[in-house]
C-alpha cells in the first residue's frame, strides 16, 4: 500500500519539488472520473515498491490548477493519468496511460 501525500495547493507543490533535491519524488496525476486513470492507479499501486519515496497524488478534478502549475514549473505537457518522477526539481521520468509502470518507477527512484 502506498502512503500517498495529497497535492492540494501551491505550497504543497513547492515543498514537494524542493524535497526532490534530497531524493526523487513521485507525482501521480489522477482523474477520479476516468476509468483508464483508475486502472492505471490500481496497477501502479500493486507494482510500486515505495520504500521511503515521497509519493504525491493529485486529484485532477478538484485541483486542476495544481496540474497546470506542475506543467509550467516542470516544463512537462499535462496528461491524465500521468506519472512523474522528479529529482533535483527536474522530471527524470514521465509516463501516461497504459505506459505507467510501477516496477520501472521503483527501479528509477532507487538509481
Amino acid at each position: 500500500m502506498i502512503n500517498w501525500l495529497p497535492l492540494e495547493n501551491e505550497e504543497q507543490l513547492q515543498n514537494a519539488i524542493q524535497s526532490s533535491s534530497e531524493s526523487p519524488i513521485v507525482i501521480f496525476k489522477h482523474s477520479t472520473r476516468c476509468f483508464i486513470s483508475k486502472m492505471a492507479l490500481r496497477n501502479f499501486e500493486s507494482e510500486f515498491a515505495q520504500n521511503n519515496t515521497k509519493s504525491y497524488l493529485l486529484d485532477l478534478i478538484n485541483y486542476r490548477s495544481i496540474s497546470n502549475d506542475i506543467a509550467q514549473q516542470l516544463e512537462i505537457q499535462h496528461q491524465s493519468p500521468q506519472l512523474l518522477i522528479v529529482s533535483n526539481s527536474k522530471v527524470i521520468h514521465s509516463s501516461t496511460h497504459e505506459n505507467i509502470d510501477g516496477t520501472l518507477a521503483s527501479k528509477i527512484v532507487l538509481e
